[in-house]
């Protein structure tokens, strides 16, 4: 069981010029935290603080928009590419509907990209609104800076397992499917007509390999500590120039268990709106996700039941690829969206 979230200076994996002793130090430090909690801090990542800044003014602008001007870009008009708006109450975790509002972007890709001919969902175009202007560039900007992190934050997770540092470049991002939301929880009662709480999301694990999450000063995260059947719930709050860092259900699946998809939530408990990014770095979408055989790994085996999981499932059992994994989880999450999609 752990009582807090640690934070890692990234520096040396993201300079271009640390020598291997200290990009190696990082990366031991990154694998404790897998090992432990499954979330850790980052300060120096290099993403400057100038565009986070413009990036979170333009949102809330955007969220200050009557309800009518943010659904002319709902996400019932992305299509397949899975984009766009959805308003409070939209998305579901677990069956419950959260209370959040949010945007849904991914790589902007052209109808001539192979996999938009081809109809593959979550790719296409992104839907920008036209207020707040320049939310285009900055949000596309934002997740560049973004998408160089998550490749040198893997490279620190492939040394801290004792393999070579483009190991996930090679296999499993090279061409990484990104995704990346803009979320608004709105200030309400903390409990819903049921009397449980009204979780902004309620207990979940990310799906992919890595999450990098921008949120504002309002706090309301937290991570889920177990020891046997002792439970205590962490709170992550924010920290000035820091992105939360968590890993997903595949790379649980590629360490079998070992490096940690750890449950989290979220309570808007500050009486204002929160607005919280976060960015997921994924594997390709056809990519099939199996158990690394590396050096660290070597006595692991995979868990073999699924209770303990918030959701009941092994993501050990997993058959096919990643992005039929995918495909499933956000189907739940957009039920009715799912239906007229797919």
């Amino acid at each position: 069981m752990f009582d807090r979230v640690p934070l890692i200076d990234v520096g040396a994996l993201v300079d271009g010029v640390s020598g291997r002793a200290a990009r190696r130090s990082v990366a031991e430090r990154i694998g404790a935290a897998c090992r432990e909690s499954g979330f850790f801090y980052v300060v120096g990542h290099g993403v400057g603080a100038g565009l986070q800044a413009h990036l979170e003014t333009l949102s809330r602008r955007f969220f200050a928009l009557p309800v009518d001007e943010k659904m002319a870009i709902r996400m019932a008009r992305g299509g397949a590419a899975w984009r766009g708006y959805f308003p409070v109450g939209g998305e579901l975790t677990s069956g419950r509907p959260d209370r959040k509002e949010g945007l849904y972007f991914g790589s902007e890709l052209g109808p001539e990209h192979p996999l938009v001919r081809a109809g593959t969902p979550l790719h296409g175009p992104n839907l920008f609104p036209e207020e707040p202007p320049g939310l285009r560039e900055a949000v596309l900007d934002y997740m560049a800076a973004l998408t160089r992190l998550g490749h040198s934050l893997m490279e620190g997770i492939a040394l801290s397992l004792e393999l070579e540092d483009d190991y996930f470049a090679t296999r499993y991002t090279a061409d990484p499917l990104v995704l990346f939301r803009v979320f608004n929880y709105p200030p309400g009662p903390g409990t819903a007509e049921d009397g449980r709480p009204a979780w902004g999301v309620g207990e979940h694990t990310d799906y992919g390999v890595l999450t990098l999450l921008k949120q504002d000063s309002a706090g309301g995260l937290q991570v889920k500590s177990r020891d046997g059947g002792s439970v205590r719930w962490v709170d992550a709050p924010p920290i000035d120039g820091s992105f939360v860092c968590n890993i997903g259900d595949m790379l649980d699946r590629m360490t079998r268990g070992v490096y940690r998809s750890t449950p989290h939530r979220v309570l808007n408990r500050s009486g204002r709106d929160r607005l919280s990014l976060p960015f997921f770095f994924d594997p390709g979408w056809s990519t099939e996700v199996r158990p690394i055989d590396a050096p660290a790994l070597a006595q692991a085996s995979a868990p073999e039941d699924s209770t303990e999981r918030w959701d009941g499932r092994n993501v050990h059992s997993l058959q096919g690829t990643y992005g039929d994994y995918l495909l499933g989880k956000v189907g739940k999450v957009f039920p009715e969206l799912r239906t007229q999609v797919l």
